[in-house]
């Protein structure tokens, strides 16, 4: 089961949950954008995954969050794929999913059929937002990536900004692939994003290429000065080196890339659904494999935040998670001669197995996420590097 599915099971659950007496509350009213969020616990906690809905409509109910819990959890114990429903704290509710393997296999086979839309909501929710943006170069991008990361939750978005380009700063924003919808200061007020601008003019931005130059708008969170003229590091952005996370994000999707057309020469595919035969356990790649499964099923969550607080940094941020994750996967311990068997493809005269193809899946994966989320960024994704 994956995090999406899950949260779609906790709501069915609430619902049925109405539907039986056992709770008197307006679901779609008293549960933000009709779903609900579930997410890893925190350090310590229990289960695979933790929900606050009982929290959030226990008001609405007029019953504690504890006595909400309750009914939930009994109701979702019984779904199929949970295992167990621990209740904690003042009511958060700690779901505990069933076999870990088959966990793995819907959360790659679900990427694997989403594609890059993986973390999208579908169809549009109705909504409509408008961002409104200064004339600086560094709100403007900050607004076009927004926007695309809020057309990836169902969100109809119109972008503005206050004053018509120059002609210099009517380039930059065409050189950069930002689009504004209308220039002009509206009539009213309107919640206006405002960066630190960067500390340069526009053509030095512009030195470091599309991309690069992107992402040293978007990766510090808003309140942070970017890093663009090479007296502040912005040289950084073009090094290819793992001390440059956007280097790491793109290295990792390219090798992705590569393990694919490797395979194919061998004469061998993915495949998320591994033989009950395979010892999964037993591989000391594990749990390098747990956590870039962990940073993958994390994706759509972070989607959600960066576009409610309107926060590109938040997706950068977890894509350079995601490419970490998969860079230690992919380079797992192979000096040992009884560990050749846990790599991503096989060495020598070694014949492609079941598990080989479960985590050329996983990397594959990987390699989808990375190139959607760096296109919500409005960045490349290269396939050589």
């Amino acid at each position: 089961m994956t995090p999406v599915e899950l949260s779609r099971t906790v709501l069915r659950a609430t619902r049925r949950a109405v539907d039986a007496g056992e709770l008197s509350v307006d679901v779609a009213a008293s549960v933000e954008a009709g779903s609900v969020r579930v997410e890893r616990p925190r350090p310590g906690g229990r289960g695979d995954f933790a929900t606050n809905v009982a929290l959030q409509i226990a008001r609405a109910a007029g019953r504690t969050p504890r006595d909400v819990a309750e009914v939930l959890s009994a109701r979702l114990a019984a779904e199929p794929g949970i295992a167990g429903v621990d209740i904690t704290g003042p009511g958060f509710l700690n779901i505990t999913l069933t076999d870990a393997r088959a966990r793995a296999a819907a959360l790659v086979r679900e990427i694997h059929e989403r594609g890059r839309c993986y973390g999208h909501v579908h169809p549009d929710t109705g909504d409509v937002a408008q961002l409104h943006v200064p004339r600086d170069l560094r709100a403007a991008v900050l607004a076009d990536s927004a926007r695309r990361i809020l057309r990836s939750q169902g969100v109809l978005v119109r972008v503005t900004c206050d004053e018509q380009p120059d002609p210099a700063w009517a380039d930059a924003i065409d050189a950069l692939d930002v689009g504004i919808d209308a220039y002009g200061r509206p009539p009213e007020p309107l919640p206006t994003l405002r960066p630190v601008p960067a500390p340069a003019p526009a053509d030095a931005v512009l030195r470091l290429g599309r991309d690069a130059a992107r992402w040293a708008l978007l990766h510090p969170a808003p309140h942070d000065h970017p890093r663009v003229t090479p007296e502040q590091g912005g040289d950084d952005h073009l090094v290819q080196r793992e001390s440059n996370p956007l280097f790491r994000v793109r290295y990792a999707y390219a090798r992705t890339r590569a393990l694919t057309r490797n395979a194919a020469a061998l004469g061998f595919a993915a495949d998320p659904d591994l033989d009950p035969d395979v010892d999964m356990e037993a591989d000391p790649a594990a749990p390098l494999a747990d956590a870039l499964l962990t940073a993958l099923g994390d994706y759509p969550a972070t989607l959600a935040s960066a576009a409610r607080h309107r926060a590109p940094d938040r997706l950068a941020r977890h894509l350079v998670v995601i490419a970490d994750a998969f860079l230690a996967f992919q380079s797992a311990p192979q000096s040992a001669p009884q560990e050749a068997a846990f790599a991503v493809l096989p060495r020598g005269d070694e014949k492609p197995s079941a598990a080989h193809r479960a985590r050329l899946a996983l990397a594959e994966a990987a390699g989808t996420v990375l190139a959607g989320g760096l296109s919500l960024l409005g960045i490349n994704a290269p396939e050589f590097l």
